[in-house]
């Protein structure tokens, strides 16, 4: 099988290209559906904190706009201060990569403080996810099929903890259902781009860094363009990406479809 995204589940592995991703996961043991894993991290344990540092943690759009929004910051400030913008070779979309305390020693991560991450309530999705690696590829109907590995690393006592998971048990603990959701969406978005061998114009790249990054922005940029009215959005949708912002990135997955493919099965022009 062969998995078109980066797989989720560790922060240290985030910065690699897919290929290499999968190959570091094809070297873990694979968590099939019903086995268990022992696994805590809390303050007791002896490595606490140790892997929040030299982190090449990637965020995805949702991760931006719960981590931005948690700390009543603009977007524009978040990525200005708290990120590293590159575009995906492949795609030529946009990635954002979380800025570590590079003067400091071990480059710890920004929000982590000795009780443990200051952010814990919206960190990234990559975070909640360890010490479980998912891969996942499009199953061609707009949905993905997944697998799960254990990140198993040497300094990490964690897995010396008596608790016991299935990886549907941990990703329900770990509230991981709206994380995964939209990034999965995004992740097939990102795999339709890379099929098609062309990445995406400046143009392109550049709305995608508004709409799917900058919530706050586009919807701003929503309002000055008039853009809504041009699309057959129910009056309920309407509703919702003007007043809530994870409708606002649903909406702005569909309509990058649009510029980027032309269409997209859940937004149309009007007629």
């Amino acid at each position: 099988m062969q998995d078109n995204n980066t797989p989720d589940g560790h922060p240290h592995e985030d910065g690699r290209d897919p290929d290499q991703s999968q190959r570091f996961l094809d070297s873990l043991p694979e968590i099939a559906p019903g086995q268990t894993f022992t696994f805590a991290c809390h303050p007791g344990v002896p490595c606490f904190n140790a892997c929040c540092g030299a982190l090449n943690l990637m965020l995805t759009p949702y991760d931006v706009l719960r981590l931005r929004r948690a700390l009543c910051l603009s977007s524009r400030e978040f990525i200005q201060n708290r990120c590293h913008v590159d575009a995906a070779p492949d795609t030529g979309l946009p990635l954002m990569r979380l800025r570590m305390l590079d003067g400091m020693p071990g480059r710890p991560c920004p929000f982590v403080s000795s009780q443990g991450c200051t952010v814990y309530q919206d960190r990234p999705g990559a975070c909640r996810t360890y010490p479980l690696g998912r891969a996942t590829r499009p199953d061609g109907s707009g949905g993905v099929i997944e697998r799960f590995f254990l990140v198993r690393e040497d300094h990490c006592k964690g897995f010396n903890e008596d608790r016991q998971w299935t990886t549907d048990q941990w990703l329900a603990d770990q509230g991981l259902e709206p994380y995964n959701a939209s990034n999965d969406r995004a992740m097939n978005l990102m795999a339709r781009v890379k099929e098609r061998g062309a990445p995406v114009n400046t143009k392109q790249a550049n709305m995608a860094l508004l709409a799917l990054y900058q919530l706050d922005s586009f919807g701003q940029f929503m309002a000055d363009t008039g853009l809504l009215d041009r699309l057959d959005v129910g009056e309920e949708r309407r509703r919702a990406v003007q007043d809530d912002e994870e409708a606002r990135l649903d909406l702005a997955l569909d309509f990058m479809e649009t510029v980027i493919f032309g269409s997209s099965p859940n937004l149309r022009p009007k007629a």
